[in-house]
């Protein structure tokens, strides 16, 4: 067993010396994590968005009767324990702020003696002042205990005070005990209800005074568990019976785990993972990405606390290493004394499998990789993150699999067709598509790459995957087009993006939308006009919504360079019609349109080019009919001069808003994340467009289609407002429908559901248009010409998917 260095005691010695405590020595390990964390910062605003919420509560007129009942209800508690709660009360004030801090001196814990006393003064005094700046709250009838003559505590002082405490103890404290000190605070401001000093929102608002007032000590002092220092490690790897090791810090970014390489006596390399927060979170924008994946996906549990994500990826790792997969076998799993868990192993020398060059990987080692991946199957382990980093090709030229924090167990076998997808992305990324592709039909079996096939697509993979690609939308095409060349099989059908809760949604908010909005005016007027509205403009309108939709295939007939079938292209744009029109930034009519080109021949980067003109093209003409609309508005609605702001002001703040874009885009971070790839993706407009543009009947199809999709569009608004009322001007009608249907589409919401209708609304109106009028002409426009053609459209998707068109 190795030994001691000179000069160093074993933690579990301090605590046996003389004049010296177990107690002691925990306070001793405790004392050299203490730090500060950006996360205290973040309970700092929250805490403050809060107290204005509350403030803005406690300052409106009236009542709250919901406040009132929970008050009166506290209040019914027996009259006898007034007493005894006026004494329990103290806790909040002068003498539990010197009970803590002295309790804490005589445990000779001066930090937080210290840390104690101040939070409590300064939660008082900041509870006093905010209570200056409200006026007294009325007092609700019905209360058996009333305030005093100053009228209610906002925010309630003692709570705040309490909540101080606790917050700032929390980290010096056992979880027992830290729970407990809540309790008192919950204690403490019932107690304060009872009395008749506050109301419910006075004493929550006093809490999260309290709460933020901890947090801004932990900020100025410091707390224990803040800060992961090289004492700290040490006495962890000590107190496992790893002495004497040598411990050098790895760099690694601010939101990932710390890493140590360490080296024992005995020449031992490891490595030590120490982990602060969950990485394994599946945000809401990858589970909806998932969902709208062409392929069944079942979203993993998260963890529920860094221990548990460190011995979830000990325990995978020890059965993939079992079932023969290479991984860095783990020594040991535990978790430092007021402080993070941490993951040690064994460190293996080699180099990543992402700083290799294609002539250093052979095709052995490709067969290596795919025969771990087979062994991860077999043993119904799913890794989940084979990126390249994560693979380490020792020195010997064999590969050891890593990190399987957002790995599974047990799962289906369907779910190793994930990881073989992910490892071809990762194997493409270093050695080309072509090796890669032949790597894989050389190692696994059919079924298998079958099952990898409809996994290639980029909602199915996530963004740290995808980004190792030299260009992620186009490589990622051209790896499944030649996958799918290789092995004979047709590029995945399009799935329905829609599932029955999503459906469920849109039901429900356009239900709220199509309510709330008649109250601009009046609901009871608007049905009646609905009612009496000209029939047989409405039927008008109904035929000019799906002429729009012809005017859509138009379109993308003039964006293709091979001759598309028409009825085919117009049946696939009846069926968009669903998928664009029901999913957020109508991503549904960019996948059911590709797969319909790849299904046409048009595979790769081909099809991705189609769409991006046709959009390119209807984004040019909607720019233009914005331009000219906004122009047409303004002559139908005079503005006054003395309304539009001139003058030094306002050109001084045009030029500093003109200087501080100049100045971002001019930055490193602009360049690189904005003006480069914009001017990138510029020059890849203009060569896809400008071919398009040299021959005619292209170019008419084309930029007539996308033109004759916006004016139909607008037609609808104009026949829909001729069947309520026959006086309206015709051209700025159309106007704005053009403005407001093109910048309500900026919003994330299918359909630009909302936003399009409270735009065109505002216009109308602006215009001179009746309210009552403009809003049942804009409601029923959109049902009419937008919504109803979703309904012919999932008929058409289903067909299509039967035919194998999609």
């Amino acid at each position: 067993m190795a030994t001691n260095p000179p000069g160093h005691k074993d933690a579990s010695d301090s605590a046996h010396e003389p004049g010296k405590s177990a107690r002691s020595g925990r306070y001793t390990r405790l004392r050299l994590s203490i730090g500060r964390h950006p996360s205290d910062l973040i309970r700092i605003v929250v805490a403050g968005v809060v107290l204005l919420g509350c403030r803005y509560i406690a300052q409106t007129p009236g009542t709250n009767p919901v406040e009132a009942a929970i008050a009166s209800q506290i209040q019914q508690l027996p009259s006898r324990l007034v007493y005894g709660a006026e004494v329990f009360s103290w806790l909040g004030w002068w003498p539990g702020i010197v009970a803590g801090a002295a309790v804490a001196l005589y445990l000779k814990r001066l930090r937080l003696g210290l840390a104690l006393a101040a939070s409590g003064a300064a939660s008082w005094v900041l509870a006093v002042v905010l209570g200056w700046t409200l006026l007294p709250r009325p007092v609700p009838g019905g209360l058996l205990r009333g305030p005093g003559p100053n009228g209610f505590d906002f925010p309630d002082a003692r709570t705040a005070v309490v909540a101080a405490l606790a917050s700032v103890a929390g980290p010096y404290l056992g979880r027992f005990t830290r729970n407990f000190g809540w309790v008192l605070v919950v204690l403490v401001a019932a107690t304060d209800v009872f009395l008749g000093h506050s109301l419910p929102v006075d004493v929550f608002a006093g809490a999260v005074l309290g709460w933020g007032t901890g947090a801004l000590f932990h900020i100025l002092l410091g707390a224990p568990g803040r800060r992961t220092s090289e004492p700290v490690v040490r006495l962890a790897l000590e107190q496992a019976g790893i002495t004497g090791a040598q411990i050098l810090a790895v760099h690694t970014g601010m939101l990932r785990p710390r890493e140590y390489k360490l080296l024992t006596p005995d020449g031992n390399r490891l490595q030590m993972k120490i982990v602060r927060r969950l990485n394994r979170r599946a945000g809401p924008l990858y589970k909806l990405r998932r969902t709208l994946a062409s392929l069944e996906v079942e979203n993993d549990p998260r963890l529920s606390t860094p221990r548990h994500e460190v011995e979830h990826e000990a325990y995978i790792t020890l059965l993939a290493e079992r079932a023969g997969v290479g991984t860095l076998p783990v020594v040991l799993a535990g978790e430092i004394e007021h402080g993070p868990p941490y993951l040690i192993r064994r460190d293996i020398p080699g180099r990543q499998l992402s700083s290799l060059e294609a002539g250093d990987v052979s095709d052995t080692l490709l067969d290596e990789l795919w025969a771990n991946v087979l062994a991860m199957g077999d043993a119904h382990i799913t890794h989940h993150d084979l990126r390249a980093q994560n693979i380490l090709i020792d020195n010997e030229g064999h590969p050891h699999i890593t990190d399987f924090t957002f790995s599974r167990i047990g799962g289906p076998g369907e779910q190793l067709w994930q990881d073989a997808a992910e490892m071809l992305v990762s194997v493409a990324s270093v050695v080309g598509t072509g090796r890669a592709v032949a790597s894989i039909q050389r190692c696994l079996p059919a079924p298998v790459l079958r099952g990898t096939l409809p996994h290639l697509q980029r909602l199915a993979l996530h963004r740290r995957l995808r980004r190792q690609l030299p260009s992620e939308r186009y490589s990622l095409a051209q790896l499944r087009e030649t996958l799918a060349e290789r092995i004979d099989a047709p590029i995945p059908s399009f799935r329905s993006p829609i599932r029955p809760t999503t459906v469920l949604v849109l039901l429900v908010g356009g239900l709220a939308i199509y309510l709330v909005l008649p109250e601009l005016s009046n609901i009871d007027q608007v049905l009646v006009l609905v009612d009496r509205g000209d029939r047989l403009w409405l039927s008008i309108t109904v035929v000019i919504g799906f002429l729009a939709i012809l005017a859509s295939a138009i379109s993308v007939l003039g964006s293709s360079p091979r001759r598309l079938p028409v009825w085919k292209t117009v049946a696939v744009q009846v069926a968009a019609a669903f998928t664009g029109r029901t999913t957020a930034a109508g991503i549904g009519f960019f996948r059911i349109n590709w797969v319909f080109l790849e299904r046409t021949g048009l595979r790769g980067t081909h099809a991705v080019a189609v769409i991006a003109l046709n959009r390119v093209a209807m984004g040019l003409v909607s720019a233009v009919g914005t331009a000219l609309g906004i122009v047409i508005i303004g002559t139908a609605v005079p503005i006054s001069t003395d309304a539009i702001p001139l003058g030094w002001p306002v050109l001084a703040g045009a030029a500093a808003l003109l200087t501080a874009v100049v100045l971002f885009l001019g930055s490193p971070f602009g360049q690189r994340r904005i003006l480069r790839p914009g001017m990138t993706r510029g020059r890849e407009i203009l060569s896809e467009l400008l071919p398009t543009l040299r021959q005619p009947l292209r170019a008419v199809q084309l930029l007539g289609g996308c033109s004759a999709y916006l004016l139909l569009s607008a037609a609808g608004l104009a026949t829909t407002l001729a069947a309520f009322t026959p006086d309206f001007p015709l051209l700025p009608v159309l106007a704005v429908f053009v403005v407001g249907s093109t910048l309500g589409q900026l919003a994330p919401t299918p359909g630009g559901l909302g936003t399009v209708e409270a735009a065109v609304i505002a216009g109308l109106t602006a215009i001179g248009i009746a309210p009552t009028n403009a809003v049942a002409a804009v409601l029923t426009s959109r049902v009419l010409t937008y919504w109803l053609p979703v309904l012919p459209g999932i008929v058409a998707f289903r067909i299509l998917q039967h035919y194998k068109v999609i």
